[in-house]
């Protein structure tokens, strides 16, 4: 797996303070993306323990309310072995913070992944262009949805978060 960047102390991708890994690898190539330097899979740096030990650290901040993955896209497929062993981790490490991933792919595709049984948020879809509206809070196009996981799995039916 690999990455671009830690982004530290972030409020717009998701609720709270955070901290956001941005990932490598997508092949959605949605038009007008804000990240197209994170579509290489070969780009970006190697997510090796220096890095974890960074995410980490952020983490243990008491004023952190959480993570979040995004990119590219964190379930490109090579990157899910790695990002369900790291999303678990987290969520043993840290069971307090919040875990929040941004995707291209649909809710109904990636709902069995083993990972999503360990986020709170998922935000769905690819971002489109002709859709795009400033005013949506976390997200950047009104055909997306931001998916309250644990609420949806409890329910058995789609909850949006609010």
């Amino acid at each position: 797996m690999r990455y671009h960047n830690i982004t530290k102390d972030d409020m717009l991708n998701g609720d709270g303070l955070r901290v956001v890994l941005w990932l490598a690898g997508c092949t959605h190539h949605c038009k007008n993306c804000q990240n197209p330097v994170t579509w290489d899979p070969a780009g970006g740096l190697p997510f090796d323990e220096a890095a974890k030990e960074e995410l980490f650290a952020e983490l243990e901040k008491e004023y952190v309310s959480g993570v979040t993955f995004s990119g590219g896209d964190p379930l490109y497929e090579p990157n899910r072995p790695e990002l369900t062993a790291l999303i678990h981790e987290i969520r043993e490490r840290f069971p307090q913070k919040t875990i929040w991933l941004y995707t291209g792919y649909l809710w109904e595709d990636v709902r069995d992944l083993p990972l999503v049984a360990d986020l709170d948020i998922l935000v769905d879809g690819r971002f489109v262009e002709e859709l795009k509206d400033n005013n949506l809070p976390w997200k950047g196009s009104s055909n997306q949805r931001v998916i309250d996981v644990r609420a949806t799995r409890r329910l058995g039916q789609t909850v949006l978060y609010a």
